[in-house]
């Protein structure tokens, strides 16, 4: 089928202007030749700013005499499902996608901006659900890519009335379908939810749809509308879409004193920190946990870092309940790695193969579920919500001193140490180091890498991306050292755990031992590419660049 669908949105005059969807609908109707029309484009939205008719009467007074509105079924109803992951990669890469149950099995459809459309039988999928969980074909093709570690997760709900005319032309013939569709948000309304229409043009009369849409488009009741269903049903909650983000972006200004600053900092940390509790807790996916983790590192590099600038003894207060908090995650994250890697690591077996890995990973998965309870229950004791209320009440409480640096300068001394610690320690590396002392460069890059998050938002944007960049590959090249380091220790303990429990057989440790093999392979690789990566970020344009950005705070 060629052409496309115009949206037309109606609401009472003087209501909140709540708009609609622009997902893409669907009119279906099977001939002689068994083919669905199918919407793959939307032409033109509009809003109907009259109150005094209904839907399909308001249609034929638009397009009379020349076109007729005629009922085409009953009108049906089903429930909307929108999902998406928890930091929105679906509706960042300019898709949607719903779970539509009605009369028959739930159908998923993943739509785009671009007319791109899929859909795929639900299989009773039970959400919250990774892209590896959906049925194989297309559908679950392009989600994998984009959700990765992350569960497709309920956004919005919402109920769907549908009614379906035909529009037909002087010769009575169906040039096009109108598909009239009131939402009902699943959670209390603040405003209605205008009914939507959407015209789909029959085959080979894509002209008069447009012509249609001319004549809809010049009543003086209808006006231009975009806004997708998932946006309208979320803004009745007082949400939208594209909420969440990891990202340190408390919007800061030069001159603030710099103690309100660091407490819009910690404060912003400290939602996102809120915001991961309940997936770390439930277990949805690995990346709740790992945003926890950043935050509680984030957190305890800005008490290190920014000691100063809060009251006397505040932040010895609270360093040791979030160095606690931060090692509660360790044990979990450490397993969920090993498990992340686990099939690319069986893959590179020279020795072995991926099956004899089994008793391993059986192994790993059962012990993650140990440390998967016991951070559970940490984080709903009595002692973590008496220290997120204690930290909370803390910020909030926070003043401005009567002299005191403002944020530029202060982000200017934080940033230019911490900077000048890594050039310090980097050059004191050498070939012979031991792996403890880049180790401790790599924790000074992090406490760097963060102190630039903190500030992000006073200074240059493409200047800062760049800092990042340079220093986020020296970062790279330090942890994947660290991190192989780490694994070929644990699976050295893990090895001597299961010989010991002696229910292991022979063929599982020498897998093990050819896997521990390869990541040292790495290891040596990225210490082999220290050198470099170091002398890249050190030299004189990358401290020049470092040293103007720093200065250029707020200007």
């Amino acid at each position: 089928m060629t052409g496309g669908a115009v949206d037309l949105d109606l609401r009472q005059r003087n209501r909140p202007a709540h708009a609609v969807s622009s997902a893409i609908p669907r009119a279906s109707r099977r001939g002689r030749l068994g083919y669905r029309l199918t919407v793959s484009v939307d032409l033109h939205k509009f809003t109907y700013i009259k109150g005094d008719q209904q839907v399909p009467a308001a249609v034929r007074e638009a397009l009379a005499p020349r076109y007729s509105v005629v009922p085409f079924r009953r009108t049906r109803t089903c429930r909307r499902t929108w999902l998406d992951t928890f930091d929105w990669r679906l509706h960042r890469a300019g898709l949607t996608l719903e779970s539509v149950t009605g009369r028959g099995p739930a159908e998923l459809v993943l739509s785009g901006t671009a007319g791109e459309r899929i859909t795929a039988a639900a299989n009773g999928t039970r959400w919250p659900a990774l892209a590896e969980a959906l049925p194989s074909g297309p559908l679950r093709d392009r989600l994998e890519g984009l959700t990765e570690f992350r569960a497709l997760l309920p956004a919005a709900k919402a109920a769907s009335t549908v009614s379906e005319f035909r529009l037909c032309n002087d010769d009575g013939k169906t040039v096009a379908w109108l598909t009239v569709e009131q939402l009902h948000a699943a959670t209390p309304a603040a405003a209605d939810l205008p009914p939507r229409l959407s015209v789909t043009p029959v085959r080979g009369y894509q002209g008069q749809a447009e012509r249609i849409a001319q004549c809809l488009a010049a009543q003086p009741g209808l006006r231009p509308e975009g806004v997708p269903a998932l946006d309208a049903v979320l803004a009745t909650g007082g949400l939208a879409p594209g909420e969440y983000t990891n990202k340190v972006d408390a919007e800061l200004s030069a001159t603030m004193p710099a103690r309100l600053a660091l407490a819009a900092v910690l404060l912003r940390l400290l939602d996102t920190l809120e915001a991961n509790v309940w997936g770390t807790v439930r277990d949805v996916d690995t990346e709740f946990l790992h945003d926890l983790r950043v935050s509680v590192r984030r957190t305890r590099t800005a008490l290190k870092l920014g000691a100063g600038l809060l009251p006397d003894g505040l932040a010895g207060q609270y360093q040791p309940a979030f160095k606690w908090l931060g090692d509660l995650t360790t044990p979990t994250r450490d397993l969920d790695v090993h498990l992340l890697t686990f099939a690319a690591g069986a893959a590179e077996l020279t020795s072995a193969r991926p099956d004899d890995l089994a008793p391993f990973h059986r192994y790993l998965t059962q012990r993650r579920a140990v440390e998967q309870a016991r951070l559970a229950r940490a984080l709903r004791s009595a002692r973590f919500t008496a220290l997120i209320t204690a930290w909370r009440g803390a910020l909030d409480g926070l003043t401005a001193p009567q002299q005191g640096p403002d944020a530029a300068q202060a982000a200017a001394k934080i940033i230019g140490r911490a900077h000048r610690r890594v050039l310090r320690q980097g050059r004191s590396i050498t070939a012979d180091s031991p792996p403890e002392d880049l180790h401790d460069l790599r924790k000074r890059c992090k406490e760097l890498r963060y102190a630039l998050e903190f500030f992000a938002s006073l200074y240059d944007p493409a200047a800062h991306r760049r800092a990042v960049r340079e220093l986020k590959g020296l970062q790279d090249c330090l942890g994947t050292y660290q991190d192989c380091q780490v694994q070929q220790e644990e699976i050295r303990v893990i090895a001597t755990e299961m010989l010991t429990a002696g229910d292991v057989a022979a063929t599982a440790l020498l897998a093990m031992g050819d896997l521990a093999s390869h990541i040292g392979q790495r290891e040596r690789r990225a210490r082999g590419e220290f050198a470099s990566r170091f002398a890249s970020f050190a030299s004189r344009p990358a401290r020049h660049r470092f040293q103007a950005l720093v200065a250029g705070a707020g200007s």
